[in-house]
């Protein structure tokens, strides 16, 4: 082996070693799946339901949430059967954001129709890394449990 082609292999091995180390968290990789509003019995509130994966080496947040029927969207979590209204939510690394019925979940507040099984409503989702997510979510029966 020469010289320079040990050099080479050095200079190399050093590049592979920093590209290991640097940034060392990577990207979340998130994608939204099952969502669902179940029909609501009034025009005032509803709830909507879905999973949050994240498929990518790095933690993320849900950090707020906004809605096209809804004049306030509320991020609520669910601890001892009480909710409470919370800044946000982790989204971890090779996990997932379980957002259901009697768990953590979004609060869909002022709405600016009653919401009808068979519609679609649009839900955007900000994350403190991640570009917004905006997912398309059917109305379901009032009974719907999202299985």
């Amino acid at each position: 082996m020469t010289r320079r082609s040990a050099a080479a292999l050095l200079a190399g091995a050093l590049t592979l070693g920093l590209a290991a180390c640097s940034g060392g968290e990577g990207r979340p990789e998130l994608r939204a799946s099952g969502a669902y509003v179940p029909q609501p019995p009034t025009q005032e509130v509803a709830g909507a339901f879905l999973t949050i994966e994240n498929t990518g080496d790095a933690d993320d947040t849900l950090v707020s949430v906004s809605s096209d029927v809804a004049g306030t969207v509320e991020i609520h979590e669910t601890v001892d059967n009480r909710m409470r209204q919370v800044d946000s939510l982790p989204v971890p690394a090779g996990g997932r954001l379980d957002l259901a019925r009697g768990g953590n979940h979004v609060m869909l507040l002022d709405l600016s129709r009653r919401l009808v099984e068979g519609e679609t409503v649009s839900l955007e989702l900000r994350f403190e890394t991640s570009d917004p997510l905006t997912v398309d979510v059917p109305v379901e029966s009032a009974t719907h449990t999202g299985e």
